[in-house]
């Protein structure tokens, strides 16, 4: 990434996240009270990610799962129809609004708006052992969106990875103003 480069995609979300929150922050709240009368548990779920060159943070999420979801299982991949999920939750994650706290993220240099998503450290850790060149996606800032997310599903396995990793290194290669408008 050329210096340029960096300080285009910094202003950019400085300026995209701000004018985003601004204009989002009533449906921010409307989608806050909704999630409070609709089960019990807190509204802003945070979850550790790994960022750019490796380091960790604390991504921020409407939750959209019961309070105990993984609870009883430790870390586990979202599945279609996932029993974890709120009826409220379903409806989140179809429109997306789950994602709406992220542009605090954004806000904190934490992510851009275009770039590989961000994945747990525990599924990290088994990525790195088993795909060759992981690691690679850890030389750009994550992004709400990114290459990988508008050409494929949700992934929930091993090769699924390997597949969005195709696509994240693709992104990285030609990461460019162009690209990310295009995303």
């Amino acid at each position: 990434q050329s210096r340029l480069l960096r300080l285009y995609q910094r202003a950019t979300n400085l300026l995209g996240a701000g004018i985003g929150l601004l204009l989002v922050s009533p449906l921010m709240l409307l989608v806050a009270v909704a999630i409070k009368l609709d089960s019990p548990g807190p509204v802003i779920y945070r979850q550790t990610r790994v960022g750019r060159g490796g380091r960790p943070f604390e991504i921020l999420k409407f939750r959209s799962m019961r309070a105990d979801a993984e609870k009883a299982s430790g870390p586990v991949w979202a599945q279609t129809r996932d029993p974890r999920v709120t009826r409220l939750g379903a409806w989140l994650r179809k429109l997306r609004f789950d994602e709406l706290p992220q542009l605090w993220n954004v806000l904190r240099g934490d992510m851009n708006f275009v770039g590989p998503r961000p994945e747990r450290p525990v599924f990290v850790q088994q990525f790195r052992e088993s795909i060759p060149y992981y690691d690679v996606r850890h030389s750009v800032r994550p992004g709400i969106t990114g290459w990988a997310q508008v050409n494929r599903d949700y992934g929930a396995s091993l090769e699924d990875a390997r597949e969005k990793l195709e696509f994240d290194l693709f992104y990285i290669k030609n990461l460019s103003v162009w690209l990310d408008l295009f995303i």
